[in-house]
């Protein structure tokens, strides 16, 4: 009986530890956010106070009023540049699921010459960082007309989210058994519809991972955005952030601002996805 009450008891005491590590490595996860938001509501002169100022002086929604009251009056055009990233992020992000779920597919159920060359090339294209890129690909979009344009980015980003999804989703299909497609094919469905009513649904987790991983990405790419761009028509967000930006000055709450509204919708695509999410990082992406 002693033996069974001290195992309870240790049971009990590492489950508490191991509530209380979590919730210790979600408040140094979650901190840089809260202070974001924080600053963006808190005077300036708080922001870079030192020590730190945990609790603000006063809570002011000014730099939201700022950003939202358009070009000429103190703010950004933070509505277009919200507009430019939502256009460019969710066309990429289906362009390369498309993609991805048609590669990832072909690599998980067909055998073909050369297939884990293919593999292999497709997943060092990923280990480039796209830094290294935007020189390159600044002067061919010169010579093509794509500099400054929606689609030269949704190429761009289409490129860099493939390789990642293809890898993904391949990992996916391979955990759904063949034997079930063959199974409907023989009950008098095509290859397309085996796939379509079979197959596509138990690989659902995996295609709703990579599209938000595919879709973050995009939204917050900086670098490409940065060198691509140029005039308000295509700007995106992370690089309106620059617009706060002077020769001698930094507003750092409007950029605060400006980057809570980023984060806003990210979040609320996570947490709509949330349980595809989890179960399809949990349960696959293990080739087998």
């Amino acid at each position: 009986m002693d033996v069974n009450a001290s195992h309870r008891i240790r049971r009990r005491v590492l489950k508490a530890a191991h509530l209380v590590g979590l919730f210790l490595a979600m408040m140094v996860i979650c901190l840089p956010g809260f202070w974001i938001v924080l600053s963006s509501l808190r005077p300036t002169v708080e922001i870079m106070a030192k020590p730190p100022v945990w609790i603000p002086s006063e809570i002011s929604f000014d730099a939201y009023v700022a950003m939202f009251s358009g070009v000429g009056k103190g703010g950004i055009p933070v509505i277009d540049y919200f507009r430019n990233s939502l256009i460019i992020s969710i066309t990429s992000t289906v362009i390369a699921l498309a993609i991805g779920i048609s590669g990832g597919y072909a690599f998980a159920r067909f055998s073909f010459r050369g297939k884990a060359g293919w593999f292999l090339g497709l997943m060092l294209t990923r280990t480039v960082p796209g830094i290294a890129l935007s020189l390159p690909l600044f002067f061919v979009y010169a010579k093509l007309g794509l500099l400054d344009t929606h689609m030269g980015l949704i190429l761009a980003y289409v490129a860099l989210n493939v390789p990642f999804t293809i890898w993904l989703i391949d990992g996916f299909f391979r955990q759904v058994p063949k034997d079930l497609a063959e199974a409907a094919q023989i009950d008098g469905c095509t290859r397309w519809q085996a796939f379509w009513q079979v197959e596509f649904p138990l690989a659902g987790p995996g295609i709703a991972s990579a599209g938000i991983f595919a879709f973050l990405t995009s939204w917050n790419e900086f670098a490409l955005a940065s060198n691509l761009t140029r005039s308000v028509n295509s700007k995106t967000l992370p690089v309106g952030l620059l617009d706060y930006t002077a020769e001698f000055t930094i507003d750092w709450r409007g950029m605060c601002a400006l980057a809570v509204v980023m984060i806003l919708p990210a979040l609320a695509l996570t947490f709509a996805v949330q349980k595809h999410l989890v179960s399809g990082l949990t349960s696959g992406a293990v080739k087998g």
